[in-house]
């Protein structure tokens, strides 16, 4: 009766073992942390200077990789820009002829999305955390938080940000940065087959 018990147990705990195994497992956490455009944003990230595992990990978070993504804000695309900022990016980037459906475009809204985060990478000294709320909030919204004080900038005074949706948002597209960087990074190579810039 009590080696059947210890069996059971045994066969719970190998069962669970292999489960955790699996689950934790780069084969299985790419299914979950896709690689989607690749080519198209390895290009922008080379040109504009930014880590592709951030990329993926903010659009994992803005759209889940669905190019068809509409928020209730009215955000669109991979990327979820805004019209408004879409517009402004457009004329930065000498886009001809703006429209609000060309951000459904992963060739449009891609490299649009990547500019953007390099210009904020400029505008916050460099800082991802910083860079990620502004992306989120707004930049205006992030630059009134420093320089009251209301905010420090850094990950460990997340809490400080009076935006839940952006403590949420910053937290969630770190973690996936994180993941990203783990499953794809055991291979040496990364994701592009060559160790610099990412």
């Amino acid at each position: 009766m009590l080696y059947r018990i210890i069996k059971k147990i045994g066969i719970v705990f190998l069962i669970g073992f292999i489960f955790i195994q699996l689950v934790s497992s780069s084969w299985f956490l790419k299914h979950f942390y896709p690689i989607t455009h690749k080519e198209l944003i390895i290009e922008n990230c080379a040109v504009y200077q930014i880590d592709a595992y951030l990329v993926l990990a903010l659009i994992k978070a803005e759209s889940r990789f669905n190019s068809n993504a509409y928020s209730r804000s009215g955000a669109r695309g991979l990327m979820q820009i805004m019209p408004e900022t879409g517009k402004w990016i457009s004329e930065k980037m000498n886009f001809k002829s703006f429209t609000t459906d060309k951000l459904y475009e992963p060739s449009y809204n891609i490299p649009m999305g990547i500019w953007y985060i390099a210009y904020l990478y400029k505008n916050f000294d460099g800082n991802t955390v910083e860079v990620l709320a502004a992306y989120n909030a707004g930049e205006s919204k992030v630059r009134g938080w420093l320089d009251k004080g209301v905010w420090t900038g850094k990950l460990k005074d997340i809490k400080d940000i009076p935006y839940k949706e952006t403590r949420d948002y910053v937290e969630r597209v770190m973690f996936n940065y994180q993941v990203y960087k783990r499953i794809y990074e055991e291979n040496s190579k990364g994701i592009v087959g060559v160790s610099c810039c990412f």
